[in-house]
Formats: structure tokens, C-alpha cells, sequence
């Protein structure tokens, strides 16, 4: 079984205010965050991956440094949020679900073992925390089934945040793509996951991988949590 896996890597990543695409960004331990991504994410899969980078910001630089993987161009990077990247990365993949990720988070390799019986089963995941609730993040809350009834930066009364490492199974992907062309261009991704929810009672599992580390790194403080924990 063939592992398509995305990372989103286009926007510029002013919030964290380096001169470089923000997946560049090097951590303690001598690589880049996209450099430990591609390597858990092969350490994970193995041959049975194929990895597709959706790029925008000075795609040079990220191009030059992974120079074995597919490129998405997102010609509208510094006008579009993480919808439209994920949009194209879909419309353009193969049969089968998609693995995706933002390419600013650093985690921990065991968290792709822990969510590979549910991409082997094909359900669609969201990975989440429910230790912490950050203000700035995403969060979620869940129907009476235990699956994803919201996801937003505005949920009230949630349930954890999610953390940026996402899979949508092969038979729910069209319909994410259609609610994904419904979103404004300023609409992160899960607004598109929330319309298909809402919509078409797309069924998205919240996998709680609080035991293991993963963190988006948006502002210095989590590059400081991330260079912590490796």
C-alpha cells in the first residue's frame, strides 16, 4: 500500500519572522523542522511512501535542500491560507487517502506508528492533544460518537487542539475537496474538513497522541518546547 503524504510548506511564516521558508528552520539537534519530517516520515513508511511538498515562499530554498520528493506550486501563497495549498495537493494525488501535514511541526516518529492501523483501515484522523488547549490553535469538540463535530480556532469548550498531522481515507477525499473549494482563500484547511463534517456527516476520528510529543511551531516559545524535547 502506497503512503501519500503532504507537507504544506508554502506560506511565510511571518508569526515566527525568519527570512526563510519556517519548515527551513533549524532546531538543536542540527536539522531543519521539514529535514526531521522527512526523515520520520520515512522511518515510518519506508518504500511504501511517496512524499509531495506544496511550496510557495521562496520555493527555491526548500527545493534545493529536497531535491527527491514532488513539488505543488501554490502561486498564491502570500494571498491564500492553508486551504488552497491542501486543495491543489489533493486534486493532483493519486488513488487512495492522503497523509498531510503543516511543515512547521516538529513530533515525535512514534506518533506515525500509532496512526497507521487507522490510515491501514482507511478512516479519517485528525491528531490531537487533549492535555493542552491553546488559545492560538485549533480546537475541537466531539458529537455524541466520539468523532470531530468542530474544528476551529474559535471552538468553545473544547476538548484539546489539533496538532497538524491529518488523513483523509480515499472514499472521503472527493468530498473534501469540494467543501475545500467552498472555503474563502483566508480559511485554514479544517474549515473544509468542518464544512464536510457538517455537510456530508464525513466521519473524522480525533486521535489523541498526547503521550507523545508534537508541537506546531508558530512563535519562538514552541521552537524553545521543540529544542527541548529532541
Amino acid at each position: 500500500m502506497t503512503i501519500q503524504a503532504v507537507i504544506l510548506a508554502a506560506g511565510m511564516g511571518t508569526r515566527l519572522g525568519r527570512p526563510f521558508p519556517k519548515p527551513l528552520t533549524p532546531l538543536s539537534d542540527g536539522r531543519t523542522i521539514m529535514q526531521q519530517q522527512m526523515e520520520n516520515l520515512t522511518q515510518g513508511f519506508g518504500e511504501d511512501l511517496r512524499i509531495s511538498t506544496v511550496v510557495g515562499f521562496k520555493l527555491d530554498l526548500i527545493l534545493e535542500a529536497f531535491p527527491d520528493v514532488g513539488y505543488i506550486y501554490n502561486e498564491a501563497y502570500d494571498q491564500t491560507n492553508t486551504n488552497r495549498s491542501l486543495l491543489k495537493a489533493l486534486k493532483l494525488s493519486s488513488t487512495g487517502g492522503v497523509l498531510w501535514m503543516n511543515g512547521d511541526v516538529v513530533f515525535d516518529p512514534a506518533v506515525l506508528t500509532a496512526v497507521r492501523t487507522h490510515i491501514d483501515a482507511e478512516q479519517s484522523f485528525i491528531c490531537v492533544n487533549t492535555a493542552v488547549v491553546g488559545e492560538e490553535e485549533v480546537k475541537y469538540t466531539v458529537d455524541s460518537n466520539g468523532l470531530v463535530a468542530e474544528l476551529s480556532k474559535q471552538v468553545v469548550d473544547a476538548r484539546g487542539e489539533a496538532v497538524g498531522i491529518n488523513y483523509v481515507s480515499a472514499q472521503d477525499k472527493a468530498m473534501l475537496i469540494t467543501r475545500l473549494a467552498e472555503c474563502s482563500e483566508s480559511d485554514y484547511f479544517e474549515r473544509g474538513i468542518e464544512l464536510a463534517i457538517e455537510k456530508d456527516r464525513m466521519r473524522v476520528l480525533p486521535v489523541d497522541i498526547g503521550e507523545m510529543f508534537a508541537v506546531e511551531v508558530d512563535f519562538e516559545e514552541d521552537l524553545d518546547r521543540a529544542n527541548r524535547h529532541l
